[in-house]
C-alpha cells in the first residue's frame, strides 16, 4: 500500500478510531472538540477559512477513502463527522454547555437525517456525499443551538 493511501486510511478514520466496532461516528466526532478549540483562538474569520479548508480536504480524502475501502460511506470514515461537529460549533462561544450541548445536538441529527441530509448523502457522489450531509446536519445544530441559548 502507497504511503498516500496509508495516509487517507489514517485521517479517514480520525487516527483509526473509525476502527472501532461500537459508535465509530459517534467516536469520531469527539476529535471535533480538540480541534474546535485549537481554531477557536484563532478568531472568527480564521476558524471559518480553517473549517471551510477543513470540509474540502474532508471532500477528497473521504473520497479516496471510499475507493480503498471498496463501498459508499463505509462506517470506518469519520473525517465527516469531525467537520460537521466543526460546524456545529462554528462561531459559538467553547465553553462546556455548548461543547456538550453541540455534541449530541449534531449526533442526533446526524443519525435521524432530517430534509435534506438523507437526499445530499444518497443524491452526492463520493466524497461529497460523505460529508456534506453531515456539514449540512452541524448547519442545523449551530443554527439550534443559536436559537437555544440565544448565542451568537
Amino acid at each position: 500500500m502507497q504511503l498516500r493511501d496509508r495516509l487517507v486510511l489514517f485521517f479517514s478514520t480520525g487516527g483509526y478510531v473509525g476502527k472501532m466496532p461500537l459508535a465509530p461516528g459517534t467516536a469520531g466526532s469527539l476529535w471535533g472538540i480538540p480541534i474546535c478549540y485549537i481554531i477557536v483562538k484563532a478568531g472568527l474569520a480564521e476558524a471559518f477559512f480553517l473549517t471551510i479548508l477543513f470540509i474540502a480536504a474532508a471532500v477528497w480524502i473521504a473520497g479516496k477513502a471510499e475507493e480503498l475501502f471498496g463501498r459508499k460511506d463505509a462506517n470506518p470514515i469519520v473525517i465527516d463527522e469531525i467537520a460537521g461537529y466543526m460546524v456545529t460549533l462554528l462561531g459559538l462561544p467553547f465553553n462546556p454547555t455548548t461543547v456538550i450541548a453541540g455534541f449530541f445536538l449534531f449526533r442526533g441529527l446526524d443519525i435521524l437525517k432530517p430534509f435534506p441530509i438523507r437526499w445530499l448523502e444518497r443524491r452526492m457522489p463520493g466524497g461529497f456525499g460523505v460529508v456534506l450531509d453531515d456539514v449540512a446536519a452541524g448547519i442545523y445544530g449551530n443554527l439550534l443551538l443559536r436559537i437555544f441559548f440565544n448565542a451568537g
